[in-house]
């Protein structure tokens, strides 16, 4: 089962605690613990500083009578347990006890206070070691040692209480832990809830534009809110541009479909002669082409960005063929070519071809009479094509929306019912045709100063 959000909030807010924790309590318990060593070391130096004189001195050439002749005879010295005991008195008999060994022809041999420790080696070596409950300390002397043993019981029951503590706070603090960053995180993702729930209520409802809670230049969940909210409102309006285009491609289709079904049922309603029967096949055909051209036109525009191709394609070749297709469509027209060098871009030869014709024939179609100028130019860092005209120009709130799908003023409306209009999307086409190829489409007029179109596209 896959833990929610909060609950792994707070599970690493408890985790974090949990090494928090030990990492400060493995701190202290090296800082306390080398502390306590320390103090015992100086007590035991301390010691060592009193006694050593005093055992030193009684280290002396024994007699025949001395009742450790057998004990220690081969370093000819005499010290007895009531001596040590002495001495020990004298500094501070709790916790410390002493111990003189000599050596011997047989081996080592020792002596020492009652209470000196049990299972001690004699045989430790100078310095200091630490033997189960006891610091000993070990000094040579004149022909012997000296062994210092101060109790460290206090030391270990320092590190076991401190243990035994830390295995009872480390669940505690873990626990706390974990219940604190459970609020802290649910507090922290109310805003989320919040989010979450205005975002299913948009599901449901559909409005995109519907304010976000939260949304703002704030924390990270504001700025969240934010991008979505503006995320939302593109959305609707591509929502929007999509069902109006939707609206304008079946409107356009049901016009010239609605024509061709009356043609088709006027012949067929009644006998012709052939010559009738030709001409209404004619007009059938001119509908047909109407209906291919738009739907080639959709399919372009709905093309996805990464089919374009990619290769090198000569404008000047392009211009010139959209130039003597002009003259085909309008034998009338007056189309010229203007590019007297080569101009090669990187794109796709289709569209690009077949934006530069739209730009062709829509100059032809709605500035009939008019002089169209096609010009190809190498401009600094890729290349323009331009086509203008002489005509009678278009007005500003015309010109502000040429370049929408479907978008046609009323007089090419009137022209398009006569058989010889558009559909709107030549200048469409050609705008999106820019943007594929990074480039764009600059549309320039006036009212009586002609219209000029430029399509820019980089190197």
């Amino acid at each position: 089962m896959r833990l929610t959000l909060r609950a792994r909030l707070a599970l690493w807010a408890a985790l974090a605690t949990g090494v928090a924790v030990l990492l400060v309590a493995g701190g202290l318990y090296w800082s306390v613990n080398g502390f306590l060593r320390q103090a015992q070391e100086q007590r035991v130096m301390s010691v060592l500083g009193a006694v050593q004189g005093r055992v030193e001195g009684l280290l002396r050439p024994r007699p025949d009578d001395d009742p450790l002749g057998s004990l220690l005879g081969a370093a000819r010295v005499s010290i007895s347990q009531a001596d040590l005991e002495r001495i020990a008195d004298d500094v501070d008999r709790r916790g410390v006890d002493l111990r003189v060994i000599a050596r011997q022809s047989g081996g080592l041999a020792s002596v020492g206070t009652p209470s000196f420790p049990s299972g001690v080696p004699v045989a430790l070596g100078p310095g200091l070691h630490l033997t189960g409950t006891h610091l000993i300390l070990e000094r040579p002397l004149r022909g012997a040692s000296l062994q210092i043993a101060v109790d460290a019981r206090s030391l270990r029951e320092a590190r076991e209480a401190f243990l035994r503590a830390l295995v009872a706070l480390v669940p505690l603090a873990l626990l706390l832990s974990l219940l604190v960053g459970w609020v802290v995180a649910g507090r922290l993702l109310r805003p989320v809830r919040a989010l979450e729930g205005a975002a299913h209520a948009i599901g449901e409802g559909g409005d995109l534009r519907r304010p976000l809670p939260g949304a703002g230049d704030g924390d990270e969940l504001a700025r969240l809110a934010l991008t979505l909210q503006h995320s939302f409102a593109h959305l609707a309006d591509a929502r929007d541009r999509e069902q109006g285009f939707l609206r304008a491609a079946a409107h356009d289709l049901r016009s010239p479909l609605a024509a061709l079904t009356a043609r088709v049922e006027g012949t067929l309603a009644r006998d012709r002669d052939a010559e009738r029967y030709r001409a209404d096949l004619r007009e059938i055909g001119t509908d047909i082409t109407r209906l291919s051209t738009l739907a080639n036109h959709l399919l372009l525009l709905a093309r996805d960005p990464a089919a374009v191709q990619r290769a090198p394609v000569p404008l000047r070749d392009l211009a010139a063929d959209a130039v003597d297709r002009a003259r085909e469509l309008d034998p009338l027209a007056d189309v010229d070519l203007d590019g007297a060098e080569a101009v090669t871009v990187s794109g796709d030869r289709v569209l690009l071809g077949q934006a530069i014709w739209n730009l062709t024939t829509n100059a032809v179609r709605h500035a009939p009479g008019a002089t169209v100028l096609v010009q190809v130019r190498a401009v600094p860092g890729g290349a323009a094509v331009t086509v203008q005209d002489d005509g009678p120009g278009v007005d500003a709130a015309t010109l502000a929306r040429l370049g929408e799908a479907f978008y046609r003023p009323d007089a090419s409306r009137t022209a398009d019912a006569s058989g010889t209009g558009g559909h709107g999307l030549g200048l469409a086409l050609a705008r999106h045709v820019a943007g594929l190829h990074g480039g764009t489409l600059d549309i320039e007029s006036a009212p009586g100063a002609g219209f000029r179109v430029t399509l820019h596209l980089p190197g």
